[in-house]
């Protein structure tokens, strides 16, 4: 029997030359060296066909910006269900008083409130005189933390009856007439309110964290729709709650399932959506009004019992990726990811790539996947620093990754 012979130095580095040239050689020692200059307080994984080829500080807790959606939607897939549409529900009383009862829909857009007015005559209502809003179904005593309170869309505040995504688009003519921006939108007579001070051209604002604002901007465009399907009826627009014991007159469900829902929030990096997905999942596992401790209760659950991500991999605050508060380590994403992977399509596609940026000041942060041979491979690039490397980043993990 042959003695087995002793493992030296040379032999070590023998084995190391080897490793190098399976997945690169000298150019991946020059491009991870390039990582190293250009990784100041961050971190990046890359994994090819299932293993881990490059990692740098896989589980240091890191700000994720945006890419946290990509968290929020896979609870929202698991908790509510791919199927899941929103409803919102209308009472009608014996005075023809109009009880709008929302439910957290991020999508109840003018289109869908035009669907729904349409359905309504359908069913034989002639006439509508008060328009009651109900928002009981939400108790959110601030916005999201990380929200700016700017009159921009990323700031637009939740709700659980709340139209547009809260914003209203607006085109302001050289003469300061206001109208509406969008052909599916009526003119509201709130818009001229919010036009105030504006420049000409066409903006789109939030309309802020005033809830009787909110509501009322929903009020006038139930009321606009109801004139537009020739339905009767004048009176007041106010807040209130639908009677105990009324019965629905209708039960919209969202023209959305959840998937496509997701996919829009995705792309356009919706930070109202994924706080609205945020706060359903938690009235769905823990009861209604939706608030933020159940949205927080229910993710954090949702990540430890099904994903095994614990405290010192993953803090939550919100669903958006607006607070500073959210923490995640890259190994924790890259596990995020994995279970992502049978709704990658739903990502936004760029170069090849299915990914989701992330930027807030000092955070740059990309996450998703690249083809592989047998697979999606997972990366993660979170950088918590001065310099946004991110995008010099990413071109290097793809040349490891493709090599």
């Amino acid at each position: 029997m042959k003695a087995t012979p002793p493992i030296t130095i040379k032999t070590l580095s023998g084995l190391l030359a080897l490793l190098l040239l399976s997945i690169g050689g000298p150019a991946f020692c020059a491009d991870t060296s390039r990582i190293d200059r250009l990784l100041d307080h961050g971190a990046v994984l890359l994994e090819r066909d299932g293993d881990i080829i490059l990692s740098r500080n896989p589980t240091q807790p890191l700000i994720p910006a945006s890419t946290w959606k990509i968290a929020t939607a896979l609870a929202a897939l698991h908790t509510l269900g791919p199927d899941h549409r929103f409803v919102t529900r209308l009472f009608l009383d014996s005075d023809h008083t109009l009880y709008v009862q929302g439910n957290g829909d991020p999508f109840l857009v003018s289109e869908e409130i035009d669907r729904i007015m349409a359905e309504l005559a359908k069913a034989g209502v002639t006439m509508v005189n008060d328009i009651v809003l109900d928002a009981d179904r939400f108790r959110l005593n601030n916005d999201a933390d990380g929200a700016g309170g700017s009159s921009n869309p990323y700031d637009a505040a939740n709700g659980a009856l709340a139209v547009n995504f809260n914003t209203v688009n607006i085109l302001i003519d050289k003469k300061r007439r206001v109208v509406s921006a969008e052909a599916q939108t009526p003119t509201l007579p709130l818009m001229a309110e919010l036009a105030a001070g504006l420049p000409p051209g066409e903006h789109r604002i939030n309309i802020g964290s005033d809830r009787s604002l909110i509501l009322r901007h929903a009020g006038e465009l139930f009321r606009a729709m109801q004139i537009r399907h020739g339905i009767r009826g004048q009176g007041e627009i106010r807040v209130g709650s639908a009677p105990p014991g009324l019965a629905p007159t209708l039960e919209h469900r969202s023209g959305k399932e959840l998937p496509q829902l997701i996919a829009a929030m995705l792309l356009y990096s919706n930070n109202f959506t994924a706080n609205q997905l945020f706060l359903a999942c938690g009235a769905k596992r823990f009861g209604y009004p939706a608030t933020w401790e159940k949205g927080k209760r229910a993710m954090r659950e949702y990540l430890a019992d099904q994903l095994r991500l614990g405290a010192e991999t993953v803090s939550v605050e919100e669903g958006s990726g607006l607070s500073r508060k959210n923490r995640i380590t890259a190994g924790g994403m890259r596990t995020i990811l994995e279970h992502f992977k049978p709704y990658s399509h739903l990502l936004p596609l760029e170069k090849g790539r299915r990914i989701k940026s992330g930027t807030l000041t000092g955070v740059y942060a990309y996450a998703g996947y690249l083809a592989g041979e047998k697979d999606l491979d997972s990366f993660v690039l979170i950088l918590n620093q001065a310099a946004n490397n991110r995008d010099r980043l990413l071109e290097l993990l793809t040349a490891i990754h493709d090599r």
